[in-house]
């Protein structure tokens, strides 16, 4: 069975498709400086808890929801404010919180090509899991076709994990994300991916 193509709508929001594709807006974004176009692709991991995968908590956070009472190691996510564009779950499936016409608060701290606060001129997905657990088959169809559709729409030049625009803060989306194979199957030409 194949699956549908993924489309954005004039304001940047992938068409729902049920099973596959869902929203979530997050209040955690603004209108980018200049109402610049991003040139970026930020990928990340995430799990909450940490090695956690499957529960409500990554959504709850960017839409600042999260009970940070229902485990003991979401106490130090209180008061943070963030989001990313897109989460890809260990299904394949994709939440979207923000549109892509809009600034996600998902890199922090960072600087790429001597630009910092790269939120300014990026999009940031977020797939689930960790540094070390390698990501699912379904997780990497999603994000070549989600690479595809953001490419299409949007002026993207290069792709950088977290841990390449933010070195020594963060360290996602982790050796166990397989860049050559992201590489192959996205068609992202080996010059305009980092180093591995």
């Amino acid at each position: 069975m194949s699956c549908p193509p993924l489309l954005l709508d004039r304001q940047g929001w992938l068409t729902v498709v049920p099973g596959i594709v869902t929203h979530n807006a997050s209040p955690n974004c603004d209108t980018r400086p200049g109402n610049e176009e991003p040139t970026l692709l930020v990928i990340h991991n995430i799990s909450l808890p940490p090695g956690v995968f499957g529960g409500p908590e990554v959504a709850d956070l960017f839409t600042n929801q999260l009970n940070y009472d229902s485990h003991p190691w979401l106490e130090r996510l209180r008061g943070l404010h963030v989001s990313a564009h897109f989460f890809i779950r260990r299904d394949g499936s994709v939440i979207q919180f923000v549109p892509t016409n809009l600034r996600a608060w998902h890199a922090g701290v960072s600087q790429f090509e001597h630009r910092e606060r790269c939120n300014d001129f990026s999009l940031g997905i977020e797939l689930e899991g960790t540094d070390t657990t390698p990501f699912t088959d379904q997780q990497y169809s999603t994000l070549n076709r989600l690479t595809h559709v953001l490419r299409t729409r949007h002026p993207l030049r290069a792709v950088r994990g977290h841990e390449h625009i933010a070195p020594g803060r963060k360290t996602d989306p982790g050796p166990c994300f397989d860049w050559v194979r992201y590489e192959h199957e996205s068609g992202w030409f080996r010059r305009q991916l980092p180093a591995v």
